[in-house]
């Protein structure tokens, strides 16, 4: 679980039928909690969202970070199969326009459902009609990318790859990947058709290498609002930077200027993804005390409070908590400061053959480094933490988020792929 706060908006009708549920926050904390924006990238309106409307597409950082978090998700991985430089430019030139027009609710094409009927129509179709849902597109590059199209000297000094952590048990269909995609809406016949239309461009020069659902946000970046359950019952997203905490989103999540040497300079705005599939043993859950439950989490499971405190925003004593209990390893105040931005949700993906429900957290934690971010939290949590008796990673990808879409002429990879930049 971790410190964070969530929006508490009223969900759509649509959205009631996709998939329930809420969330867990394992692995790794943030710190903060205020208000992210609902009309851009950047962080800015304090009013809230609103769940048909758009957010804007173009913007300094990508939307889908500091944006008020939706309540669906669909995330893909991809491989490139294309070793053509110039065609993969032109993809991503030509996501980047599909893109902007999905976010903006519209079809992908201008003539998607007249044209040539003897041709596929330019958009799948299953969203029209429906509201842009505040939907966001997030790419990015995972470190793999970076062997192909001549790039090996524009890998970022902070996209390491990620350490094997003890008890790991990493599905390797489950586990890396080129580029990813982010698709996050409060509609999930939204964020799928999207993730659907991306791939259909991409077929031939990219292939989808794994993809989770999910459902039930289990962190905000927008304050005031009621804390989300995890899947173990227990409130989650307490604490997390909010997105119009621009001096904390500069100092935690943006990459700058002045990160590492010239090879990093594209970067600047950019960020850096940690994704997680964390397998929840829910059975064994259900079966353990609530005194045991409260200590594995440090927190009352009625109002949410930190052991030894009344309500869920006081400030924890971390030392009244159990020495391996998931708040105290996981708070800033143990682990040198360290910050990370989550964007988590639940999942629940059926049974494992044995009745078990195969169900947890789809963990996503935006930082500026995760050579200071995740990699010693989660060191430090896969080492002490309690709730590992009940929880296991089982998929993981890192990925370099580029700097957001500037203008009608821009696209996705830009500072990274022209020859110009």
């Amino acid at each position: 679980m971790a410190e964070e706060q969530t929006q508490g908006t009223a969900p759509s009708r649509r959205a009631l039928i996709g998939w329930g549920g809420a969330g867990l926050a394992l692995g790794a904390v943030a710190a903060g909690g205020a208000v992210a924006l609902a009309k851009n990238g950047d962080g800015a309106d304090a009013s809230g969202p609103d769940e048909s409307g758009a957010v804007e597409f173009h913007g300094a950082h990508q939307a889908g970070i500091a944006t008020p978090v939706q309540d669906r998700l669909h995330f893909a991985a991809f491989d490139v199969k294309t070793d053509d430089r110039a065609e993969f430019v032109q993809l991503l030139k030509d996501w980047t326009a599909a893109a902007r027009r999905m976010t903006a609710g519209k079809a992908v094409g201008e003539g998607a459902y007249g044209g040539l009927a003897e041709a596929p129509p330019d958009d799948t179709g299953e969203a029209l009609g429906l509201p842009p849902s505040r939907l966001t597109l997030t790419l990015g590059f995972g470190p793999s990318l970076f062997e192909k199209f001549g790039l090996r000297e524009k890998r970022p000094a902070a996209l390491v790859d990620l350490p094997r952590f003890p008890g790991d048990n990493l599905d390797r269909t489950r586990t890396g990947g080129d580029l990813c995609i982010q698709a996050c809406a409060d509609d999930p016949q939204v964020a799928v058709h999207a993730i659907r239309n991306l791939a259909r461009i991409g077929f031939g020069k990219v292939a989808i290498r794994w993809s989770q659902l999910g459902f039930g946000k289990t962190s905000s970046t927008t304050p005031g609002s009621q804390t989300p359950r995890n899947l173990f019952g227990f409130k989650d997203g307490t604490r997390n930077i909010a997105g119009t905490e621009t001096d904390r989103l500069e100092k935690f999540v943006w990459a700058g200027d002045g990160d590492g040497g010239a090879e990093d300079a594209w970067m600047s705005g950019g960020s850096y993804l940690v994704a997680r599939r964390i397998r929840m043993n829910i059975e064994t859950w259900d079966r353990t005390s609530l005194q045991e439950q409260e200590d594995v989490f440090g927190r009352d499971k009625g109002e949410g409070a930190p052991a030894g405190k009344a309500k869920e925003h006081d400030e924890p004593f971390l030392k009244a908590m159990k020495p391996g209990a998931h708040v105290r390893l996981a708070h800033p105040d143990a682990n040198g400061g360290i910050t990370i931005l989550r964007r988590g949700y639940s999942f629940t993906d059926g049974t494992d053959g044995l009745g078990r429900l195969d169900a947890g957290l789809f963990f996503l934690a935006y930082q500026r480094d995760p050579r200071t971010g995740f990699i010693p939290l989660q060191r430090r949590l896969a080492a002490h933490d309690a709730l590992n008796e009940y929880i296991q990673h089982v998929g993981s990808a890192v990925f370099a988020i580029p700097p957001g879409v500037r203008d009608a002429d821009d696209w996705w990879g830009r500072t990274l792929l022209s020859e110009e930049a």
